[in-house]
């Protein structure tokens, strides 16, 4: 038994006081004359034995019922804990607000449960104890600590998020905030789910962590997991093959989950499909693309509690001609021209060295360069600007190239340079299928598939700092095409001119008509089609204009201006945690559209499988508390007795009283 008050005990002196009055006030006597006092005598003697009885027990009564009132006072406790908790409480307080709390147990939503013990919790302390509310946004305004009766304010604006942080990142940040004296306590009200419990609690004698976890009946659930295009970017006027992955988080077979796209407006079912037990299945949509623009589509699939990642919102832009710009030195190749001649979505512009228009460069989605004597410097500035900032560059020197202007151009860009000329013939044997370039290009790279030769090429250095990739390899070792990436774009090298006199790669279709292909798709290989609420959280435009007081605006369920960091001829667009909604989002420049977004919820949550409460227990519990069983139970009540263990001041109080009714009792009704 111990004491919080331990001082008032010397109160208990103070029961001398009745124990004097008592003495003092029973022994006076007053004087009766009587003419025979034998009947007095004897009614003396039996009422002096029945007086003492009650005098005794009045003064038992008495005192008994100071001194409990006096342990009321010091409130006497049994400690549960070895230690009890003294001084200013520091209570954090985290409340999983993800969207996996929408789950109803009773009927009623995890998160307004976990609010409701948040009260409990808090009604737990004294006034004069600091209080912090967290929850997955982590925001800067939840780092700051506030009065009790701040909390409960705090916690009425507390709503669903589609923002989901691990556990860790927020024991991190509560225990930076961690004050320097007093007691810090931590609570996590939460599902605790497998994906997002990542705690690492190690023993910690100044601060006390608390899991209380909040589950509801386990629902099944499927959610469309991803979605993307077969090929770099979809085409207009052509079958596309989008790709879309369902994936089943139950430990049950779920047959005939409808899949549907809604797309300008339209609905349109794609069909159902079966998916097994805790796994996926990539279903295969095919789309003809009429128009050109920016394309908003919504995939669907029908599931019911859990419908947050029912949706799949992705926006992709339909170019109506991917540019060609080549660049000549003693007019146009010929076979250039007829390969992009026989593909209707390209263009090609063929110019001379000397009449480049280098504003017009950012334009092109690929830029060759064919029999060019020399580079100027010019151009060396203008190519290295373009590929910097997101363009790719094709380079066939010629075999009278100015090798000294062409290392310019390769030092400028810290690519390998031309040492030398070698007049021998070679083949290509090795082709890099793992390379975006030549990616799911060919089922098989076996004997039947016609690499190029060549009967002279150029020799590179090979400084591997560089970073050069091959795409094709001479039999020697030597890179018959290299890239390069560099900035937001790359630059390829071949070692060999166009000219077929030394080159037979115009005459090999096999590997010229893909290679020309995919390299003008890859400017947009790294666009995306669909955005992370709360992971991803900037994307890059180019420039349209130089001027540094450029504003751009979102504009979707609300409307609002960026974060912008204007990087030459790229602004990197910051979302700064704006987003909240899945959806469509418009990136405008005044009221031109720059680009098109779509923002989905984190799939982090829909994988549905939770720590128990045994299993809590059984990782964290030599080093936290876990308070289980709390959905009807008084959470203040349990804390309480966790904190300052199991209080009887109020018994004692009851026990005073009792004993002061029993002296009146006594005093009023037993009659001498």
């Amino acid at each position: 038994m111990s004491f919080v008050y331990p001082q008032i005990l010397w109160g208990l002196l103070a029961l001398a006081i009745p124990i004097i009055i008592h003495l003092f006030h029973f022994r006076r006597f007053k004087k009766v004359y009587f003419t025979n006092v034998r009947l007095l005598k004897e009614i003396k003697e039996e009422k002096s034995a029945r007086n003492k009885v009650r005098n005794f027990l009045v003064l038992l009564s008495r005192l008994l019922a100071f001194a409990f009132l006096i342990f009321a006072f010091a409130q006497p406790f049994i400690s549960k804990d070895s230690t009890i908790k003294s001084g200013k409480n520091y209570v954090s307080i985290f409340i999983d607000n993800s969207y996996s709390m929408m789950a109803a147990t009773e009927d009623v939503p995890l998160l307004d449960k976990a609010k409701k013990k948040a009260e409990e919790i808090v009604q737990a302390y004294d006034p004069a104890d600091q209080f912090q509310i967290i929850t997955h946004e982590l925001k800067g305004s939840q780092q700051r600590w506030i009065n009790k009766e701040n909390v409960i304010p705090t916690l009425e604006e507390i709503e669903l998020s589609p923002e989901v942080n691990p556990l860790s990142n927020v024991l991190l940040s509560q225990k930076q905030t961690a004050p320097q004296d007093g007691n810090h306590i931590i609570y996590y009200l939460s599902d605790f789910q497998n994906t997002i419990t990542d705690l690492e609690i190690e023993k910690d004698t100044t601060v006390e962590i608390n899991l209380i976890p909040m589950q509801a009946v386990k629902e099944s659930n499927i959610a469309i997991d991803s979605a993307w295009f077969e090929s770099v970017v979809p085409s207009i006027n052509q079958n596309n093959k989008l790709y879309v992955r369902v994936k089943n988080h139950s430990p049950e077979n779920k047959e005939d989950i409808r899949i549907s796209i809604q797309h300008n407006g339209q609905n349109r079912p794609e069909g159902t499909m079966d998916i097994p037990a805790n796994s996926s299945v990539t279903d295969t949509i095919n789309l003809l693309l009429t128009q050109p623009g920016w394309q908003e589509m919504i995939i669907k699939i029908d599931d019911y509690p859990i419908q947050f990642d029912d949706d799949y919102y992705i926006n992709f832009n339909v170019k109506e001609e991917i540019n060609v710009l080549s660049i000549n030195g003693s007019g146009p190749d010929r076979y250039l021209t007829a390969l992009f001649k026989g593909l209707n979505q390209f263009k090609l512009d063929n110019i001379n060295e000397a009449n480049i228009q280098y504003d017009k460069l950012k334009e092109y989605d690929l830029i060759i360069l064919t029999s060019l004597s020399s580079v100027t410097s010019g151009l060396t500035g203008s190519i290295k600007t373009y590929v910097e900032n997101g363009g790719n560059a094709l380079v066939f020197p010629t075999r009278t190239a100015d090798i000294d202007s062409y290392n310019a151009l390769f030092n400028q860009m810290n690519a390998n340079s031309i040492t030398a000329w070698e007049d021998t013939e070679q083949s290509v044997y090795s082709i890099n299928v793992s390379e975006f370039v030549f990616d799911n290009v060919y089922t098989s790279t076996g004997s039947n598939l016609k690499l190029p030769t060549s009967t002279g090429y150029y020799v590179f250095s090979s400084f591997s700092a560089r970073g050069g990739e091959y795409l094709l390899k001479y039999r020697s070792g030597q890179n018959y095409i290299t890239k390069y990436n560099r900035g937001r774009g790359k630059l390829y090298v071949c070692a060999t001119p166009i000219d077929v006199k030394y080159n037979t790669l115009v005459t090999n279709a096999e590997v010229f008509v893909p290679l020309l292909y995919k390299l003008s798709f890859s400017a947009t290989q790294n666009e995306k089609i669909s955005y992370t609420i709360g992971q991803d959280n900037s994307t890059e435009v180019t420039n349209s204009s130089s001027s540094n007081e450029v504003i751009y605006k979102m504009k979707g369920e609300e409307e609002f201006i960026p974060g912008q960091t204007n990087m030459g001829n790229t602004s990197l667009i910051n979302f700064n945690n704006m987003i909240r909604k899945a959806g469509f989002y418009n990136l405008n420049l005044e009221s031109e559209l720059v680009k098109g977004l779509a923002f989905n919820y984190n799939r982090i949550e829909s994988n549905l499988d939770y720590l128990t409460e045994e299993m809590l227990s059984k990782k964290y519990g030599d080093n936290a508390n876990v308070i289980g069983n709390t959905a009807n139970a008084d959470l203040s009540h349990i804390i309480k007795e966790k904190d300052q263990g199991i209080r009887f001041w109020r018994w004692c109080l009851i026990a005073a009283l009792i004993f002061l009714a029993l002296e009146t009792i006594l005093l009023r009704f037993w009659k001498i």
